[in-house]
């Protein structure tokens, strides 16, 4: 795998929107004043990370990532992120989700051509927002695991090992987000897909 989480973003949150409220930008661009936390951006843009071993992914800009990867393939993996993201997004929107943001993880086969590994478009990848639901100006409600973080930050929990225990119902509330995104996404209902994981691929 390449030494780089390849970022997406389409909207302003998370770490990009801290970043943007101390400096105005977001791993080297330059955005709009005035912007809300959760807002659209006027375009999605391309906001790379270290991946951490240990801790948290920093966000870097395109000199430090060029550094890692070359310049070259770091335009080849800019290119690739951004068309995966509209692609994805704009079939989540007609199925009434919002694709906030979204990381990829690349890696070259044995000929050298660019893979993609890991997950993609998964609630533990992107931020899955109701877009019947969405208002910037604030966090959004989410179908991803910030309802199982939102719970974490309540105790207090400092981001150390070991992390709380998660109580049955924030355990239940947790999947039934994923399997309602994994429903409106795919069209397939989550029983059928337990019953035949294959029923996706037809």
């Amino acid at each position: 795998m390449l030494p780089l989480e390849c970022v997406v973003r389409g909207y302003l949150s998370g770490s990009g929107w801290k970043d943007y409220q101390r400096t105005g930008t977001v791993c080297g661009h330059t955005l709009p004043e005035g912007l809300a936390e959760s807002e659209r951006l006027p375009e999605p843009i391309f906001t790379p990370s270290t991946k951490a071993v240990t801790g948290h992914d920093e966000n870097i800009d395109r000199g430090q990532a060029a550094e890692l990867v070359g310049a070259d393939l770091l335009e080849q993996l800019e290119r690739v992120s951004l068309e995966l993201y509209r692609f994805a997004a704009e079939h989540a929107a007609a199925r009434g989700i919002l694709i906030a943001d979204t990381k990829f993880e690349f890696g070259r086969d044995d000929q050298g051509r660019l893979v993609l590994g890991d997950e993609a478009f998964t609630p533990d990848s992107s931020r899955f927002w109701p877009a019947g639901e969405y208002e910037p100006g604030g966090p959004q409600p989410s179908f991803d695991k910030q309802y199982a973080r939102d719970y974490c930050e309540s105790l207090g929990w400092d981001k150390t090992e070991p992390g709380p225990e998660l109580p049955d119902d924030v355990v239940a509330g947790t999947r039934a987000r994923y399997v309602d995104a994994f429903e409106r996404l795919t069209g397939v209902d989550f029983d059928a897909y337990l019953a035949d994981p294959e029923v996706v691929l037809r």
